[in-house]
């Protein structure tokens, strides 16, 4: 089992012990985040030291009025990192910062093209900016991961592009019956999960930081909702991550 998005530069557990608890319920393999430039250091050391780990590196949204903004040069030498698989997380965020939408498209557009300088996935935040986001989204040519997917009326989008669509602890929350109700309508091909640790712990350890094995928890509904087995789901998600992110099997 692949969880496809964690920030392990930022749970207050050593990721050796996260990763070792992960490793007793199934999950093998762990995409950490870099946000900044700083973090994203921090996500490639993590990823030297465990073959189960790789990372994506990016500068994300709320950094879009800072200094860290003009740092995507410094960005591009740390991506030829043979541990770093995306750019990302990048993106848009209306609700935490909408008065920096504009600067947040700047960077976000330059993210974007480095990717497709590159040819690597990119993993996409978007809150609060669906049509923003999409617009960004649409002269992008390479693979799109739209993480801790929140946003229904992005779907149609997602689904017409083709992008892969991740979905975090959220979608098990009572309240989130239009997060399951996007999850049930995914393709196949196109569904992953995360945690996105250690943020947005599921329904079962609601309260509790978060820690890549709680996928298992999203993995759960996920299944139920799409009515298929846990251990088929598994298997495809598997697959899935290491297509989008260009892992071996």
């Amino acid at each position: 089992m692949t969880d496809a998005h964690a920030h392990l530069d930022a749970c207050d557990v050593p990721p050796a012990e996260l990763l070792e608890r992960a490793r007793s319920v199934g999950v093998t393999r762990v995409v950490t985040i870099g946000t900044g430039i700083d973090s994203c250091r921090r996500a490639l050391a993590i990823a030297d030291e465990d073959t189960g780990v790789v990372a994506a590196l990016g500068i994300d949204p709320h950094r879009a009025a800072t200094a860290e903004a003009g740092r995507v040069e410094e960005l591009r030498e740390l991506l030829a990192h043979p541990r770093a698989v995306a750019v990302g997380e990048m993106g848009l965020d209306g609700h935490h910062g909408a008065e920096t939408l504009r600067e947040q498209r700047v960077l976000f557009d330059a993210q974007l093209a480095l990717a497709e300088e590159l040819d690597l996935p990119v993993v996409i935040h978007s809150r609060a900016a669906s049509r923003e986001t999409a617009d960004a989204l649409a002269p992008f040519h390479g693979t799109v991961v739209l993480h801790c997917f929140s946003e229904p009326d992005l779907l149609e989008a997602a689904l017409e592009c083709g992008y892969y669509v991740s979905f975090a602890g959220n979608v098990t929350y009572p309240k989130a019956a239009a997060l399951r109700e996007s999850a049930a309508l995914v393709a196949e091909d196109r569904l992953l999960a995360e945690t996105d640790s250690p943020y947005l712990a599921p329904q079962p350890v609601r309260g509790r930081p978060n820690e890549p094995m709680h996928v298992r928890h999203t993995l759960s509904t996920l299944a139920d909702v799409r009515g298929v087995g846990v251990d088929a789901l598994e298997a495809c998600i598997d697959e899935n991550a290491a297509r989008a992110f260009g892992l071996n099997p």
